[in-house]
């Protein structure tokens, strides 16, 4: 069913020169009821600086912002993320302009990637952030226990299992309602004695058509559910065994394309198991195996009007499916009270499949024949070792090897072209490693890391486009990424700092350039994928400083430059330099916050040239946008919050954005999708703990 798009009068809009003028208001999240904690103990929102090198830690459901509807935009709170902006959910989260399976994104340690060949469901697609409990995010090849080709960073989604030493329950539940229709609801139930415990999550979300600052309603609204499971069995305090399953799905319009995403259907289960402190030798053991099923469907018909043309008598609709099994295994020994090792090994193997019609009214997809077009697989061993010198030093390294397979299955290419790679196969052995120094400097904690990563190409890589001198990119090189990442934290009184930089180089990046002539091949332009040599730099700094006991500051920058090394060009898809200060406020069961977001404009760009998530589309001017919230905890076990964003109605595209399509009922208002104006937001949060 499409979401309804309310009416209602314009809202008031705010003279620019208030700007000048209008107060940092401010918010701080109440934790503790009616008595805040001390100032240093406040829940960091945005802008937070890191107390570990190369990782950041960000809490999912901490108040203070409108919650994400998505886990590419929960990304956006942690300086050197962004997001490619296709319609109102979905987005492609981008990391230091690195996007795609440069950027791993794992939901309680397994892979889940999406199925359409256009990336409308980007692995963070399957991720509702209110149902984790934490996240958790390592930039640059800094670690090498999850997964193959982690280049840009790691992202990890996690639940933590609760244990319960009697019998015990809790149940946490939220309400959102926001403009346009927008309503979020959770409720999470958890249980459990000694021996047993158990979890149930549901969550629903839903938005109709957002409008832009301009006053444009935007094709955009979105409906999606999950729902999830877990039982564990406890035999004593230091073993775990833990099955869960997940269920999820979803419809959502998309202002980039010709098509809208009518399911969005995951299907998981799940079985962990997880022992710690076995022997003086083995630290933990973990063993985990799972199995994911993505069944996606889009079509031109459902969240969008439809009118027969000649060309085009009736909807089409595409049903692709990626079914991924996977499995780890990890055993932590501590060598000596100063050295851990945690080695193991891990493999996944995905196979992808798709159907469609041309007539969804006669011949509906979903009674079509399945064709696999292509199976990926990956076993890999790994180690990494940790060893604590006296006096705060530390060296951690490690080292990893894969294995990787990959096979075209299909016979003929769009437009009824055949496939000149039919049936081929690919192996290839991949190495990856690392090396951080981490010491301390007086207050202060610095680390200066070097890390080799050689990723071979996905699916979006191999499948979608074409080669430059053929109709098929499925002999396209690895990457080969070799990257120094150096940084600090620092704390020192009230106040708190982090500064994080890298320098990268990258032979046979893998480009995906849009409009490329296919000069002698019948002519024409083609989206194709090409190795080039690159290279890139820039980094992050955030701070925080607690000004009195009720009031507190926060501020990020962060800055990113790529270079096309064979084109001699900017590399493409780089966001501008960005910033962001905060103002927080708290006394009591009150506080408030007021933040602004400012981005300068982007001369720097390459048109047509960029990843698997989008290309560049040319010069991008600057922007500013405020956003003010508040909170009030009138008992320790109930939060109320709300606030608006985008105070001014700001109109304003980002640089890294999806073209513009025009679609039926709606006005085309510029090249990219214009971001949201003003919108209000209100939420209910309540906690029994039993």
């Amino acid at each position: 069913m499409k979401p309804l798009k309310p009416d209602g009068p314009p809202l008031l809009r705010v003279p620019a020169t208030l700007l000048g003028t209008f107060p940092f208001l401010a918010a701080a999240a109440d934790e503790g009821g009616r008595n805040l904690p001390p100032p240093w103990a406040m829940v960091e929102v945005t802008a937070s600086a890191p107390t570990e090198p190369a990782a950041a830690t960000l809490d999912p459901r901490a108040p203070g912002q409108v919650p994400a509807q998505d886990g590419a935009e929960v990304l956006l709170r942690l300086p050197g993320f962004a997001q490619v902006r296709k319609g109102g959910t979905d987005g492609d989260p981008i990391l230091r302009g690195m996007a795609g399976s440069r950027l791993a994104v794992l939901v309680d340690g397994e892979e889940t990637p999406g199925g359409c060949g256009g990336r409308m469901d980007p692995p963070t697609a399957y991720v509702f952030p209110q149902s984790y409990d934490r996240i958790q995010v390592v930039k640059g090849p800094q670690t090498v226990l999850h997964g193959p080709g982690n280049s840009a960073g790691t992202v990890l989604f996690q639940r933590e299992p609760r244990t319960w030493g009697q019998p015990g329950w809790a149940v946490a539940g939220s309400w959102l309602v926001g403009g346009r229709g927008r309503g979020d609801r959770l409720l999470d139930v958890q249980g459990g004695n000694d021996r047993w415990y158990a979890r149930a999550l549901g969550l629903h979300s839903r938005c109709s058509d957002y409008r832009s600052g301009n006053g444009q309603d935007i094709h955009s609204c979105y409906d999606r559910w999950s729902a999830h499971g877990a039982l564990g069995w406890t035999p004593n305090e230091r073993t775990r065994l833990e099955c869960r399953a997940t269920r999820s799905d979803g419809e959502a319009a998309y202002a980039d394309r010709g098509m809208d995403g009518v399911r969005f259907l995951r299907r998981n289960a799940g079985l962990a198991f997880e022992s710690r402190d076995l022997t003086p030798l083995v630290e933990k053991l973990e063993v985990q195996a799972y199995w994911n099923d993505i069944d996606h469907v889009m079509d031109n018909g459902t969240l969008r009007a439809f009118t027969p043309s000649p060309g085009f008598p009736a909807p089409m609709a595409r049903n692709p499916q990626r079914t991924t099994r996977g499995a780890r295994f990890a055993l932590g020994l501590r060598l000596d009270s100063g050295t851990g090792w945690e080695l193991g090994g891990d493999l996944s193997r995905s196979r992808h499949t798709v159907r469609r019609s041309a007539d969804q009214w006669a011949l509906p997809v979903e009674g079509l024949p399945r064709l696999e077009d292509a199976e990926l697989a990956s076993a890999g061993l790994f180690s990494e070792l940790t060893r604590n010198f006296p006096a705060g030093h530390r060296v951690v390294a490690g080292l990893r090897l894969d294995q990787w397979h990959a096979e075209d299955k299909r016979t003929m290419l769009a437009g009824n072209v055949p496939d000149p790679t039919a049936h081929a196969h690919r192996d290839q052995t991949l190495v990856s490693g690392f090396a951080r120094y981490e010491r301390p400097l007086g207050p202060a904690t610095g680390f200066v890391g070097l890390g080799h990563v050689q990723r071979a190409p996905d699916y979006w890589e191999l499948f979608a486009p074409e080669a430059v001198a053929s109709a098929s990119a499925f002999h396209t090189r690895p990457e080969r990424t070799t990257q120094l990442d150096f940084g600090s934290t620092r704390e020192w009184g009230r106040f708190r700092a982090s500064l994080s930089g890298f320098y990268g180089r990258v032979s046979d990046f893998i480009l995906i350039q849009s409009a490329f002539p296919k000069s002698g091949m019948g002519g024409g332009k083609a989206t194709v994928a090409r190795n080039i040599q690159a290279g890139s730099w820039g980094g992050e700094l955030a701070g925080t400083a607690w000004l009195t006991g009720s009031w507190k500051a926060d501020g990020s920058m962060a800055y990113t430059r790529g270079e096309n090394l064979t084109d001699h060009c900017p590399l493409g898809q780089i966001p501008p330099l960005e910033a962001r200060l905060g103002l927080d406020w708290g006394v009591d069961s009150w506080s408030w916050r007021s933040s602004v977001r400012m981005v300068a404009p982007q001369d720097r760009f390459a048109l047509n040239q960029g990843t698997i998530a989008g290309q560049d589309l040319g010069r991008t001017p600057g922007f500013a946008v405020f956003s003010l919230n508040g909170r009030w905890r009138p008992w320790k076990r109930m939060g109320i919050q709300g606030g608006i964003e985008n105070l001014f109605d700001r109109a304003y595209a980002e640089h890294i954005s999806r073209s513009a399509i025009s679609v039926p009922g709606y006005t085309m208002n510029g090249l990219r999708i214009e971001e949201p104006g003003r919108s209000f937001w209100l939420r209910l949060d309540i906690k029994f703990p039993g």
